[in-house]
C-alpha cells in the first residue's frame, strides 16, 4: 500500500466517525428540547427530529449537494452532482465523495433542527415536513455553495471553518423568522405584555441533551479538516473545549450574582452558545482568544434572551440567543482574533469586513427565505396547531400517544397509535 492511499484511507475513516458523531449530535437536539418543552409535546419533539434525519438526508442526496458542491455558476449554486452523479473533478479532496457526502448530510441534518426548537408546541407537523424539504434541498445548499463550494463569498475570502456562520447564524435566523410568524404559545404573554414561564419538563434529560451535543461538537469542528493528519486536530479540540466551558462558567456566575441563584437553563444553553461561538474560528485563533470568544458568547445569549423577552417573540428553547447570537459574534471573531489577518491579531481590517459582509448576507438569506417560504406553505396547509390541538398537546394531536403516562393496563382498540384518543391515557 502507497503512502498515499494509506493517507486516503486514514482521511475516510476520520471523516466518516466524525460524521457519526454529529449525527449523535440529532439525539443531543431531541433530548435537549424533548426536556426544555411541555411532557405533552416530547414525542412531537421526537418525531421532528426524526424528520430532520430522514427526509432532509434525502432531500439533501436528491437536491442540495448538487446545489452546494456542483460545478459553480456564477458563483450562486452548484449546477451538478445531484444523487452523486456527474462530473465532480473540481472538488479537490483526499476523501471520497461519498464520504464527503456523508459529512455534509450530518451538517445540514443540524441545520433544520436549530428551527425545530424555536417553533416547539405549537407548529403544525405537516407544514414543518415541507420546511424541512425546502431548508435542506435549497435554503442551506446554496448559502453553502456560497461559502463552502465554490461561491461567491469564499472567493472574497471569508473564513467560516466548522459553520458558525453557515450553520448557526443561518439556522438561528431562520428560526427567528418561522418563530415570529407562527407566534408565541398560547398563554405565553398576556395582553399587558407580561411573560409567563412554561416549566422545562425534565432538566436531567435536557442536560444530557447538552452532553451528547457538546461530544458531538468535537466531530463537528476538528472532523472539518476532512483529514486525519491534520496538525491542527488537537488544537481544535482544545479550544472548542475552553470555549464551551468559558461559555457555561460565565452565565453560571452571572445568574448566581444577577438573580441569586444559579440557573440551569442559562447554565446549559450559555455552554452551547460557547461552542457556537468557537465553530468558525477554531482553526484560526488561540487558545486565550478561545476563552474570550466562548465568554462574550455566553453573555451575548442572555441578553439575546432577554431581547427575545422584551419583544414578545417565543423561543421554547432558545435556538436565536444560542445559534443566531453567538454565531454571529464567532464569525465576526474571527475577523478580530484570527492570528493571520484578524484585526487585533494581525492589524488588518479586510477580513473582518468580509466577515461581517458575509455574515449580513447569510442571515438576511437564512431569515427571508424562510419568512416567504413559510408564507407560500400556509397557502395549503395551515403552518400553526389549532387552539385544540395545542391546549391538548402535539403529541396526542398529531402522534396519536403520549411520551410519559401512568396507564398500567392494556389499552383496547383496534388500528394504529393514531386511533388512541387522549381519554384511553390515565394520567
Amino acid at each position: 500500500m502507497t503512502t498515499a492511499a494509506l493517507s486516503a484511507g486514514l482521511d475516510t475513516t476520520w471523516v466518516v466517525l466524525t460524521a457519526a458523531m454529529i449525527l449523535l449530535m440529532e439525539g443531543g437536539f431531541a433530548l435537549l428540547e424533548a426536556g426544555f418543552v411541555r411532557h405533552k409535546n416530547n414525542v412531537n419533539i421526537i418525531m421532528k427530529v426524526f424528520a430532520d434525519i430522514t427526509i432532509g438526508t434525502l432531500c439533501f442526496y436528491f437536491i442540495g449537494f448538487g446545489l452546494m458542491y456542483g460545478a459553480d455558476f456564477l458563483g450562486l449554486i452548484g449546477t451538478n452532482g445531484f444523487m452523486l452523479n456527474g462530473n465532480l473533478s473540481h472538488l479537490k479532496f483526499s476523501i471520497s465523495l461519498d464520504t464527503l457526502w456523508l459529512f455534509q448530510a450530518a451538517f445540514v441534518i443540524a441545520v433544520v433542527s436549530i428551527v425545530s426548537g424555536a417553533v416547539a408546541e405549537r407548529i403544525n407537523f405537516r407544514a414543518y415536513l415541507l420546511y424541512v424539504v425546502l431548508m435542506t434541498a435549497f435554503i442551506y445548499p446554496i448559502a453553502g455553495h456560497w461559502v463552502w463550494g465554490g461561491g461567491w463569498i469564499s472567493k472574497l475570502g471569508m473564513l467560516d471553518f466548522a459553520g458558525s456562520a453557515v450553520i448557526h447564524a443561518l439556522g438561528g435566523f431562520s428560526a427567528l423568522a418561522a418563530a415570529i410568524l407562527i407566534g408565541p404559545r398560547k398563554g405565553k404573554f398576556t395582553s399587558g405584555g407580561t411573560s409567563s414561564i412554561a416549566l422545562p419538563s425534565n432538566l436531567p434529560l435536557a442536560s444530557v441533551g447538552a452532553f451528547l451535543l457538546w461530544f458531538g461538537w468535537f466531530g463537528f469542528n476538528a472532523g472539518s479538516t476532512l483529514s486525519a493528519t491534520d496538525e491542527r486536530i488537537g488544537h481544535i479540540a482544545i479550544v472548542t473545549m475552553l470555549s464551551a466551558a468559558a461559555g457555561g462558567a460565565v452565565t453560571m456566575i452571572y445568574t448566581l450574582f444577577r438573580y441569586n441563584r444559579s440557573d440551569a437553563p442559562s447554565v446549559i444553553n450559555g455552554s452551547l452558545a460557547g461552542l457556537v461561538g468557537i465553530t468558525a474560528g477554531c482553526a484560526f485563533v488561540s487558545d486565550q482568544s478561545a476563552i474570550l470568544i466562548g465568554a462574550v458568547s455566553g453573555l451575548l445569549m442572555m441578553a439575546a434572551t432577554n431581547w427575545l423577552e422584551a419583544k414578545r417573540i417565543d423561543d421554547p428553547v432558545g435556538a436565536f440567543p444560542v445559534h443566531a447570537v453567538s454565531g454571529m459574534w464567532g464569525t465576526i471573531a474571527v475577523g478580530l482574533f484570527s492570528t493571520d489577518g484578524g484585526l487585533f491579531t494581525d492589524g488588518g481590517w479586510h477580513l473582518l469586513g468580509v466577515q461581517l459582509l458575509g455574515l449580513a448576507v447569510l442571515c438576511a438569506w437564512g431569515f427571508l427565505l424562510t419568512w416567504f417560504g413559510l408564507k407560500i406553505i400556509r397557502l395549503w396547509i395551515p403552518i400553526r396547531a389549532t387552539e385544540e390541538e395545542e391546549e391538548v398537546g402535539l403529541d396526542i394531536s398529531y402522534h396519536g400517544i403520549m411520551a410519559v403516562h401512568r396507564s398500567r393496563e392494556f389499552i383496547k382498540y383496534e388500528g394504529p397509535y393514531t386511533q388512541i384518543q387522549q381519554d384511553d391515557f390515565d394520567d
